[in-house]
């Protein structure tokens, strides 16, 4: 047993049992998970899950997967030859965003004011995440209307309200 499972068993955090399933539903995920990243010429590098318990006790997935919230991918293009040359690999994540927040002084620390973005930044975000989306999706992003943004809340709210 690992020495990290033994502390998490004996802490009570998990039983044995619980862990064994837990284990084998993240190797299950991240193997499909790097599987799918494949299909579009990225390597998964790691990734978080979280999983909860339904009041009968079984363990299920409870956030989102394999988003670049939640994921860190390279591109597979040229990964081979920036190893070789010990250079940063090119990825797919938010880890841009941490940077830029960091550069700005903000590390999410109390008394910490969050820096200002600007629209230009703001963009170079928005394209940033649409990249991240049609790479890891394999499809193309359509930007939604966004000149009456009230009436679209409302109207989304109602159809999910609706279903």
């Amino acid at each position: 047993m690992k020495i990290f499972q033994k502390d998490i068993i004996s802490n009570g955090i998990v039983s044995k049992e619980d862990y064994q399933v837990l284990e084998d539903y993240t190797k299950a995920l991240f193997q499909r998970g790097t599987e799918i990243a494949a299909e579009r010429n990225l390597i998964l590098v790691d990734t978080k899950y979280e999983f909860g318990k339904t009041k009968d006790g079984k363990i299920v997935l409870i956030d989102e997967i394999h988003t670049p919230d939640s994921s860190r991918y390279f591109y597979a293009d040229g990964y081979e030859e920036r190893q070789r040359k010990s250079e940063p690999q090119k990825q797919l994540s938010k880890e841009f965003v941490r940077q830029w927040l960091i550069a700005n002084d903000f590390q999410g620390l109390e008394g910490q004011k969050i820096p200002e973005m600007t629209d230009e930044k703001i963009n170079e975000i928005s394209d940033r995440y649409i990249e991240l989306y049609e790479n890891i999706t394999g499809e193309t992003f359509v930007k939604s209307d966004v000149s009456n943004i009230l009436n679209r809340i409302e109207k989304n709210v109602l159809a999910f309200l609706n279903k």
